[in-house]
């Protein structure tokens, strides 16, 4: 199982919602808190691209935030890419 990293911050509902499926679905994660740490901002910003949490990575690939996260399990490729 690859993987996956989660940059949040702590009252962003978002990060929240994403947090859940991933803990519905039994995927453990590494959560990085940006909370008052410009430094972890400005490497997750620089990494993804945006400056908005949540900011996902399974495996070395960005999913992006929140709403992609859920299309991909919409779509039924969430579950492919949590096993690659």
């Amino acid at each position: 199982m690859p993987n996956v990293v989660i940059y949040t911050t702590a009252w962003c509902p978002f990060c929240v919602r994403a947090k859940a499926l991933l803990e519905r679905k039994g995927v453990a994660y590494e959560e990085i808190a940006v909370d008052g740490k410009p430094a972890l901002r400005a490497e997750m910003a620089s990494k993804a691209g945006r400056t908005s949490v949540p900011q996902i990575w399974i495996g070395e690939q960005h999913i992006g935030g929140c709403d992609e996260l859920h299309a991909l399990e919409r779509a039924g490729r969430l579950d492919a890419l949590l096993q690659a």
